[in-house]
């Protein structure tokens, strides 16, 4: 078993649309949680893996093999989730449904943003993580795109949601060092 310095947890992009924000909040996030030394953080991009839409494949394309050993990989995650007609996006919701175990007995938190700070968002988000067997962390910074974007297109967070971020990531290092005794 690895020590908790050394616990992995991967930063999910939520959205694989052309002019997306959330490389942009996922960049932002990781800078803050690479200050703390806690874990190994790292950006997962869920356009990098070109997955197929789930029921239209064999499941033998490259992508889902590499995204499978991507999560496994992962002792938990911290999702940036967007807030597309009151809920995740179609490629967010198409990759969680991808996998199976890979998910179970890890934790989870949640970065949301959108015009009513992605809240709708996370709470769907919340519901199926919980079918996956994910434990979600109850600290959930979210960012307004009226106040936290400049033009709807260029992050400029305020201060006040670094103090949420990291909150949030001392919860999930916690829960997913608890949580690494189950699997």
């Amino acid at each position: 078993m690895r020590p908790v310095a050394d616990l992995k947890i991967g930063i999910i992009l939520g959205s694989t649309r052309q002019g997306r924000v959330s490389p942009q909040v996922g960049e932002w996030v990781k800078g803050i949680a690479d200050q703390r030394g806690d874990a190994d953080y790292e950006i997962v991009d869920i356009a990098d893996y070109k997955l197929p839409l789930l029921g239209e494949t064999d499941g033998q394309e490259p992508g889902i093999k590499a995204w499978s050993e991507k999560l496994k990989s992962l002792d938990g995650f911290v999702f940036i989730v967007q807030e597309y007609n009151h809920s995740i996006t179609a490629a967010l919701k198409n990759a969680l449904d991808l996998a199976r175990e890979e998910w179970n007995n890890k934790a989870a938190g949640i970065v949301s943003y959108g015009s009513t700070g992605g809240a709708r968002a996370a709470e769907h988000l919340r519901g199926i993580l919980g079918e996956l067997k994910v434990a979600d962390v109850r600290t959930h910074p979210t960012l307004s795109l009226f106040t936290d974007f400049e033009n709807f297109s260029t992050f400029k967070p305020a201060a006040l949601h670094a103090d949420n971020v990291n909150t949030m990531l001392s919860e999930v290092v916690a829960w997913s060092k608890a949580l690494k005794t189950l699997r």
